[in-house]
């Protein structure tokens, strides 16, 4: 094959810096920074590639080369060779020289045609990567290439810098960040010979470069020269391994998703230079597990890291699927995948998701069920099979009742674990009316199925319901049943005749009646017609009457077997007689003997009847015994009157008749007697003592005439 690796632009440099550099003192190391080779369609082993030139200005005793790409090696006088036949060798790559007294490091690049002239363009920017090139200054200094990583001892000599300005008491100085500046005395030149050494391992991945300058000054320190820009460049060596950061990786395809189906994206970084091999990074599948139906299910795009389907739609079933499930071991390697290379693994998992293509089927085209008449809940299980995942909604199902159900009796809902359809009556059957019914369901799946599959006559299936005949409680008519009565009717009226009827038409049973509840025992019922009489008298004051309506329960026992039981409420709505007098309060009342107020005590009444029985309300004194009236009442409004003496008492007792008398018709009238205490009344205090009064809270007494004079004052301002 003809060697088509391009010579003449090398030579070309070559020549243009011997002339540049004709005048200038030697500078140890390559004399040429930069190689670049067009790309080949393929290199061929033992092929020689090009020439590189080192010279440490000193006979390069035990001169050694080393490349950063396995492929290459340079022979002794400086020809880099391919080892082996390869269409491929990366982009870019370094070859490290030292000999006894300088080492350097030349970058190679391989470039395609259209790069050619670019790459030309940079490697004779020479102030940027010749910086030696410089003809009117005394210094000359070229950037240093300086590896990472490297062993020692330490300090290690790395360059030089080179002065015109030689003489007694010229000294070199070294300044910026990594010299006499944070992080200090990581490099360090002979201030008489101008060689620069690094003190420790050098790290890329922390700094990648060092901008330094130097200058050289007389012995008092005074500058002569400079400051020249120095550049120390370090090198990359491959280590670090790549690394998956944004795990974990979970990724999912549809079944029956076509070959090439692109499934996820997995990348891995790598902390070494990007524009080397060493970052350069490769992916493969280690290990497929399971490996059915077939070992090789997904490929992964090597440079990209994209993981695609190779297998046919038809193999990415997931109903034929030992998992649908799959563990991916993926191994990231840099130096282009070269075995060489460092690598880091990371597992991807992929899901084969489930597309509705299995209509759910019943397990049989019928079922059958028995329930009881006036029972509600569910009576049947419907059981189906489906192979789609129970974790979707093509497998989910919905059941519709399509025929039977006119009466609305029965629903159907779906049993959520394992997915069968739950029928349920929610309005209780009637024997009598329908012992069969027939019902048509179909099933169907949350998420459609897809468009090749259709729902089949197995998503169909009847359900054959018998209704069991049970002996029903009696029913009364209407329920609940209410009348108006007076209260106080004479015992042995009539209050109703309850009428009860047996749904059990298909049988011929007897009713008898009983009472179930009646809190006050006014009434009775016949057992046999029904008819309901009271027993007592009916009084709407009782405790039994709530909102002037008495409840009774009455039950309706059928003969059956066993006996069935109705029960039916009464609701009697009492009319109200004036059959309670009216009652006087307060009954005890005290006063002080040097009284100035004679107006002793507020008077009110009370009834337990409705209007018109009670207020307004009538008060009067009865006849008063002595030659003189000691009080007299007034009355203050329909239900309350006022007792009113007429001249200061003795202290004593004293008994006051007086009577109300209610608004019914007939009136009612209440005689009773206020007892009046008569007490010794000294700094506020009162003593009763000697009245032989009863011991009763003054207080309470205060308060409650307190309380009717305040409601009673405009009417005792207006008494003359």
């Amino acid at each position: 094959m003809q060697h088509k690796t391009q010579l003449a632009l090398p030579f070309l440099l070559s020549q243009v810096l011997l002339l540049v550099c004709a005048d200038l003192e030697c500078v140890p190391g390559f004399q040429q920074k930069a190689f670049y080779i067009e790309e080949p369609f393929q290199f061929t082993e033992d092929q020689p590639v090009l020439k590189l030139k080192f010279d440490d200005c000193k006979g390069n005793n035990k001169l050694t080369f080393e490349v950063s790409n396995p492929d290459f090696k340079v022979e002794r006088d400086g020809t880099l060779v391919a080892l082996k036949n390869m269409s491929e060798a990366g982009r870019t790559f370094f070859v490290h020289a030292q000999s006894e007294h300088a080492e350097d490091l030349a970058e190679i690049l391989i470039v395609e045609e259209k790069e050619k002239h670019s790459a030309l363009k940079d490697i004779l920017k020479v102030e940027n990567n010749l910086g030696f090139l410089r003809q009117k200054r005394a210094i000359l200094s070229s950037p240093v290439l300086v590896p990472e990583n490297q062993r020692g001892p330490f300090p290690r000599y790395i360059g030089k810098v080179v002065s015109r300005s030689v003489g007694e008491g010229v000294r070199f100085r070294l300044s910026g960040k990594g010299a006499d500046e944070d992080p200090k005395g990581i490099f360090k030149i002979n201030e008489i010979t101008g060689d620069i050494s690094v003190t420790q391992v050098l790290d890329r991945e922390a700094a990648a470069s060092y901008e330094l300058e130097v200058e050289i000054t007389d012995v008092n320190g005074k500058i002569i020269d400079g400051p020249v820009r120095l550049e120390v460049l370090v090198i990359d060596q491959n280590d670090n391994k790549p690394l998956f950061k944004d795990g974990p990786y979970v990724g999912h395809v549809m079944e029956g998703s076509p070959t090439g189906t692109t499934v996820m994206r997995i990348t891995a970084v790598d902390g070494d230079d990007a524009n080397t091999d060493n970052a350069l990074i490769r992916y493969d599948i280690l290990k497929q597990t399971p490996d059915k139906p077939s070992p090789n299910m997904f490929f992964i795009d090597p440079e990209k890291g994209d993981i695609v389907t190779v297998v046919s739609s038809a193999l990415l079933d997931r109903e034929t699927m030992e998992t649908p499930q799959y563990e991916l071991v993926i191994e990231a390697k840099d130096l282009g995948g070269h075995d060489v290379g460092l690598s880091g693994t990371a597992t991807a998992t992929i899901v084969i998701d489930d597309k509705n293509d299995h209509a759910p089927e019943f397990t049989k085209k019928e079922f059958l069920a028995t329930v009881k008449e006036g029972i509600t809940g569910v009576i049947v299980n419907l059981t189906i099979r489906d192979q789609d995942d129970p974790a979707t909604g093509a497998w989910r199902a919905l059941y519709t009742i399509i025929n039977g159900n006119a009466g609305q009796s029965f629903e159907i809902r779906t049993n959520p674990q394992n997915n069968e359809g739950m029928l349920s009556v929610v309005k209780p059957l009637d024997y009598e009316i329908s012992a069969f019914h027939r019902l048509m369901i179909k099933v169907e799946n949350e998420d459609p199925l897809v468009p090749d599959i259709v729902y089949g006559p197995s998503s169909t299936a009847t359900v054959q319901i018998t209704v069991e005949d049970v002996n029903e409680g009696p029913i009364f008519h209407p329920n609940p049943m209410r009348v108006t009565k007076l209260e106080n009717i004479p015992i042995g009226s009539k209050v109703l005749t309850v009428n009860a009827t047996d749904p059990d038409t298909l049988q011929h049973q007897t009713i008898r009646y009983s009472i179930y509840k009646d809190p006050a025992g006014w009434l009775e019922i016949s057992p046999t017609n029904g008819t309901i009489i009271t027993t007592a008298p009916l009084d709407r004051e009782s405790v039994y009457v709530q909102n002037d309506t008495y409840t009774a329960l009455f039950l309706a026992i059928d003969n059956g077997h066993p006996p069935a039981t109705g029960t039916g409420t009464l609701y009697i709505t009492l009319g109200d007689v004036n059959d309670n007098v009216p009652s006087l309060y307060p009954t005890l009342a005290k006063v002080c003997d040097d009284g100035k107020d004679l107006r002793i005590v507020v008077l009110g009444a009370t009834d337990k009847d409705l209007p018109p029985n009670t207020d307004p309300f009538t008060f009067e004194l009865s006849k008063q015994t002595g030659p003189e009236k000691m009080w007299r009442l007034a009355t203050l409004n329909d239900t309350h009157a006022q007792i009113i003496l007429l001249q200061n008492l003795q202290k004593a007792n004293y008994n006051i008749p007086i009577s109300v008398t209610d608004s019914g018709n007939p009136p009612l009238t209440n005689n009773t007697e206020l007892k009046l205490q008569v007490c010794a009344c000294r700094k506020s205090k009162m003593d009763c003592s000697a009245t032989d009064a009863l011991h009763i809270s003054m207080t309470l007494i205060f308060l409650s005439l307190f309380s009717l004079l305040c409601d009673c004052q405009p009417l005792i301002r207006n008494y003359p």
